[in-house]
This record gives structure tokens, C-alpha cells and sequence, in this order.
């Protein structure tokens, strides 16, 4: 990838970002980077490039190193203003002092019990039946997918943008796209939802333009 090409990306990375962040809520990011072993093997690496305006998801998958990992995640979460939550793991999300967790489909209804504990929840949804039980569990959003097709072996046919957006206008609750979201075509999104990424981001990793000093 040429210099060039780079400072496309990582433009078109922020001012979506930017635009994801105007009509969602204060306390939510416009973009949430989703840790995966195989597609971001590096989590550590990814959340010192990105900027205020992100969050990330560190999703364990019960790692022997998970407890080292979320305290350095933590620590690099508040030092550049990135919200930090843990997957599927509240206890781990508060013994860092996380900002919160994300839930899976099948434990939604947990979440209510942890509504007071943390200022942040969010919760995946494959569909308006989901949704509509996050937001009935006081989730803060959704991730919904898969918007566009994807690699990922547990991704169903893709929902498509303009689905996505009438579910969107009548969650109830602020959602994001997940699932085939890249640099290039999270702009579909950003006028009605955030966006949510697992290996794309990964793949900016180690590129010579640092995602937090990158100026539009």
C-alpha cells in the first residue's frame, strides 16, 4: 500500500468516525474495534493507534493472558480517551475498571443485573427480535450482524445496508454495523449507525501513519 493510499484510508477512517459521532450518544463511540485471536492477534498494538472517538472490545475467549491483557487495554483506554469494554465477562470488567461489557445474543437478559455496575453495555443482535430484547434489557446499543458478507465462518447471509437501515430506524436504541465493515465502506453506515470492526483494523497495524496523529 503506497503513503498515499494509506492517508486515503485513515482520512476516510476518521471522518466517518467523526460523522457516526454526531448523532449518536456523548458517552458512545462511532467506531468499536472487536479484539478476535486470528484476525487481530495483536489487540495492544491496534488500541495505541486508535484516537478519541473509538472503543474497543477485547473478547477474551478465555486466554490464560486475558486478566494481563485487559489491565494493559485498560491503561492505554485512558490515557487516549478510548472506551473500553470487555466481552462476556463483567467480572473481568470491573476488576480493570473497564467501562463496561458487551454481551452476546444468548446472554442479554443477563445484563440487567449489571445495569447500575457499569456506565456502558452493549449487546450483538442478528436480528429485530434481538434488538428489540436489548433495548428491553436497557442495553446503551446493538451490533448488529452481518451487514455486508464476510470471511467469518459463524456469519450468516448479509443483512445489507438498506435492511440494516429500517431496522436501525426502529431499534430504539443506537446501533452499530458489524460484520464485512471496512475502511472503505463503513461511510454507508455513518449516517444512521456506528460502525464495528474486527480484522480491518488489524490490517492497519504497523503502517507509517499513526491513526491518533493522523490530521483531517
Amino acid at each position: 500500500m503506497t503513503h498515499q493510499a494509506q492517508d486515503d484510508l485513515l482520512r476516510k477512517l476518521r471522518v466517518s468516525v467523526e460523522a457516526a459521532k454526531r448523532h449518536l450518544p456523548a458517552s458512545l463511540p462511532g467506531l468499536f474495534a472487536l479484539t478476535d485471536p486470528v484476525r487481530m492477534p495483536d489487540p495492544i498494538a491496534v488500541a495505541n493507534q486508535l484516537f478519541a472517538g473509538c472503543g474497543i472490545i477485547y473478547r477474551h475467549f478465555g486466554a490464560d493472558d486475558r486478566l494481563s491483557v485487559a489491565q494493559q487495554l485498560a491503561k492505554i483506554a485512558h490515557s487516549r480517551n478510548l472506551t473500553l469494554l470487555i466481552g462476556n465477562d463483567p467480572d473481568l470488567a470491573k476488576q480493570v475498571g473497564a467501562d463496561g461489557v458487551h454481551w452476546p445474543e444468548a446472554r442479554l437478559k443477563e445484563a440487567i443485573e449489571w445495569r447500575t455496575v457499569f456506565g456502558i453495555m452493549t449487546g450483538a443482535a442478528h436480528n429485530p427480535e434481538a434488538i428489540g430484547l436489548a433495548r428491553t434489557c436497557h442495553l446503551d446499543a446493538a451490533l448488529v450482524s452481518a451487514i455486508f458478507p464476510s470471511s467469518s465462518p459463524s456469519a450468516g447471509p448479509p443483512i445489507g445496508v438498506a435492511r440494516f437501515r429500517d431496522w436501525a430506524n426502529t431499534a430504539g436504541l443506537p446501533v452499530y454495523g458489524l460484520g464485512g465493515v471496512t475502511v472503505a465502506n463503513m461511510s454507508e453506515l455513518q449516517d444512521f449507525a456506528g460502525s464495528a470492526m474486527i480484522g480491518a483494523l488489524g490490517s492497519l497495524q504497523g503502517q507509517a501513519q499513526n491513526l491518533s496523529g493522523f490530521k483531517t
